[in-house]
């Protein structure tokens, strides 16, 4: 998906929702663990219920990588059924990759030719030759780690190097390396007063912020500091919303809390 077809999303449906599945079999409504596949029957149901209001879903690998093979397979077919039934909407493996050589090029594979996702997020601690390997792929996207909505962001993306924060010599140095066709950061909703200094310092550039809900982020202070003529901003909630019941009516009560960002981020568009 380039870049017009994903702005042409968030227009049609006033909308810069991503929904973040991050699947846990130990979360998920008892009665699906009768189904073959309790994980992709659990996906399904969420992704049907809340398309009309994302343009995004970002399934966290991790979340199938710990169950082996049959949790690849889960992820494979979560993404093949988005692709075959709503083309329109991008989808982001959240795999936080970073490594160099064969291995990253093999990542890269692993992410756009075997799972078919529009986009992958990687760790930039390496360098260029860390994200390089991603960028190859037409209409495929590349989303490095910047300013991250954990506590321990504290740690090192906050330390001074020539005269400014790591992570702002992150964001300039890696937007060096392709323009906002192909990149994309992550920027935590936990730092918006950060957000407006990043967005200075990168006007064109779509920026994915988690933290929104249950992280304590807050999408009208994201809005405000954050878009920009394209919107330039996917903001994504996992928690609050696919598990927002966890009985027979998970999927209606999902798709309710997507409703209500959607609404909220259609006025701040609105309002832009």
């Amino acid at each position: 998906m380039n870049k017009t077809q994903l702005v042409a999303e968030i227009n049609k449906k006033q909308s810069f929702l991503c929904v973040g599945l991050d699947t846990d079999i130990k979360k998920i409504p008892q009665y699906l663990l009768k189904c073959e596949d309790p994980i992709f029957a659990f996906n399904k149901e969420i992704i049907d219920a809340t398309a009309q209001y994302a343009v995004a879903f970002k399934p966290n690998t991790a979340f199938y990588e710990v169950y082996g093979s049959k949790g690849w397979y889960s992820l494979e077919k979560t993404i093949h059924y988005i692709k075959e039934n709503y083309p329109e909407i991008f989808v982001i493996a959240d795999a936080k990759r970073g490594d160099i050589g064969n291995t990253s090029a093999n990542y890269a594979r692993a992410i756009f030719d075997g799972l078919g996702a529009d986009a992958v997020t990687v760790a930039p601690y390496m360098g260029l030759d860390s994200v390089e390997p991603f960028l190859g792929f037409d209409d495929k996207w590349v989303i490095v780690l910047a300013l991250t909505s954990n506590k321990g962001s504290q740690d090192f993306q906050y330390l001074e190097v020539n005269g400014h924060h790591l992570y702002e010599e992150v964001l300039t140095k890696a937007a060096s390396w392709a323009d906002s066709n192909k990149m994309m950061f992550v920027v935590g909703a936990t730092h918006p007063e950060e957000l407006g200094g990043i967005r200075k310092l990168l006007p064109e550039h779509f920026l994915l912020v988690p933290g929104v809900g249950a992280q304590g982020g807050d999408l009208d202070a994201v809005a405000a500091n954050g878009l920009n003529k394209d919107c330039g901003l996917l903001v994504n909630s996992s928690r609050g919303i696919i598990y927002a019941a966890n009985d027979e009516h998970f999927a209606e009560r999902a798709a309710e809390e997507a409703e209500k960002l959607q609404k909220k981020m259609s006025l701040n568009l609105i309002k832009k």
